[in-house]
């Protein structure tokens, strides 16, 4: 349990924790790791009003994977990889599912959402969409940290109605609200779960606002959303 700046140890797990042992870690003293250790990553595409560029607005959820290995905590460096050309940052809302879920209505969807937290879509937009792009994502948004996460998740938010800002090297790159999101946190979750049971831990990575751009090692990528932190990665 993260107390302004004391880390509090707790018996049980994120999802069923038991009482505090007593012990207590200044948060300056410890590395933080993603926040849960989730059996699978679902992103969903073209989410944001704002985001669509023209494109038309999706009439379902459009959802893709990124595997578990891709997650890397608060702090670590988002890698380019070799023959990536144009990767970009998309900040995120991330929901932290908390029961196991499926075929679930829209109340029992969104009584699943344990919490939030912050995350980073990276993406190589050459691989997704370029002359010479994948027939699946499996790289362009799957590659080993391309999915930053943290730095705690929280709960008893608002999240369907937060601000959501994305800055790069100290500038605003992308600055928006949950409140834009096409297809809301609930109805996400609900269509995901008529065809993929979701459980404890897993993640859902709700879409990105406004307009991205390629990141170049060197760079220092933050997203910040309101109520729920800041999550800060270096580029090399």
């Amino acid at each position: 349990m993260l107390e302004r700046d004391v880390v509090h140890e707790m018996e049980g797990d994120l999802f069923a924790p038991g009482p505090r042992t007593g012990r207590t870690l200044p948060l300056a003293d410890v590395v933080l790791l993603p926040p849960c250790e989730p059996s699978k990553i679902i992103g969903v595409g073209l989410n944001y009003r704002s985001h669509l560029a023209g494109r038309k607005e999706p009439e379902s959820p459009e959802l893709f994977y990124k595997p578990p290995s891709s997650l890397i905590g608060p702090g670590e460096a988002i890698v380019i990889p070799p023959g990536a050309t144009d990767v970009h940052f998309e900040g995120e809302l991330v929901l932290v599912i908390g029961k196991r879920v499926r075929s679930a209505p829209r109340d029992e969807a969104a009584a699943a959402i344990f919490g939030v937290t912050c995350g980073n879509d990276v993406s190589d937009r050459g691989w997704q969409r370029g002359e010479h792009k994948d027939l699946q994502w499996w790289r362009a948004k799957g590659c080993d940290t391309f999915a930053p996460l943290g730095p705690a998740v929280v709960t008893g938010v608002d999240f369907n109605n937060l601000p959501i800002k994305t800055m790069v090297n100290g500038v605003v790159a992308q600055d928006g609200s949950t409140s834009d999101l096409i297809h809301d946190c609930a109805s996400v979750v609900s269509y995901a779960s008529q065809w993929i049971t979701l459980l404890p831990g897993d993640l859902i990575y709700t879409g990105t606002p406004g307009n991205t751009f390629a990141l170049k090692p060197g760079d220092m990528v933050e997203v910040e959303i309101a109520g729920v932190g800041v999550l800060l990665n270096p580029v090399r």
